[in-house]
């Protein structure tokens, strides 16, 4: 199976290096886009050392084969999924805005999208967010989360992404990739 995964700028950033992983211990192909917040948590680095290429940082990038990875990579995923989903991210995706290259792939990308949100309560119990989520629900995108749990702001609320393993067995659901 081949799995694009958009990365956004949150504490929960950090999960999806494990997510990417054990895609690849799965014998999955992995690509990663990251948001330029997310570059902030989570090292681009690592997600090129966990899955053996370079992942997508900007919208104009262009691959050292040549290869144009906002159209490429969009060609080539069975399954999209961004962790963690960001209020702000969320409302770019609802929006249609392709100013960074993991929005930018939600508007290429033809394969099923999985959005994995994660953020304080209060955000995400916002009028705005909730319009948002039901604006991308409306468009067929899959929603995992958030869940009720121990927030980064010290507190047990619902705004927790999902934990990754859940997140793979729903990448391996959409993207009919087996177990």
């Amino acid at each position: 199976m081949n799995v694009l995964l958009g990365v956004g700028g949150g504490i929960a950033a950090y999960k999806v290096a494990w997510l990417a992983s054990r895609l690849v211990q799965r014998g999955d192909a992995v690509r990663v886009a990251m948001t330029p917040d997310a570059t902030r948590f989570v090292g681009s680095v690592t997600f090129a050392g966990l899955t053996g290429r370079p992942p997508i940082l900007t919208t104009t990038q262009i691959d050292p084969d040549g290869a144009v990875p906002h159209i490429d990579a969009a060609q080539w995923a069975d399954v999209y999924a961004i962790a963690p989903a960001t209020a702000d991210l969320l409302a770019r995706l609802a929006g249609g805005a392709a100013a960074d290259p993991v929005a930018l792939l939600a508007l290429t990308c033809r394969c099923p999208l999985l959005l994995c949100p994660a953020m304080n309560d209060a955000m995400w119990q916002a009028a705005a967010v909730q319009d948002n989520v039901a604006r991308l629900q409306a468009r067929g995108v899959r929603m995992l989360g958030p869940v009720v749990g121990h927030l980064a702001e010290g507190y047990d609320a619902i705004g927790r992404m999902v934990e990754p393993d859940e997140i793979l067995a729903e990448i391996v659901k959409l993207g009919g990739g087996g177990s």
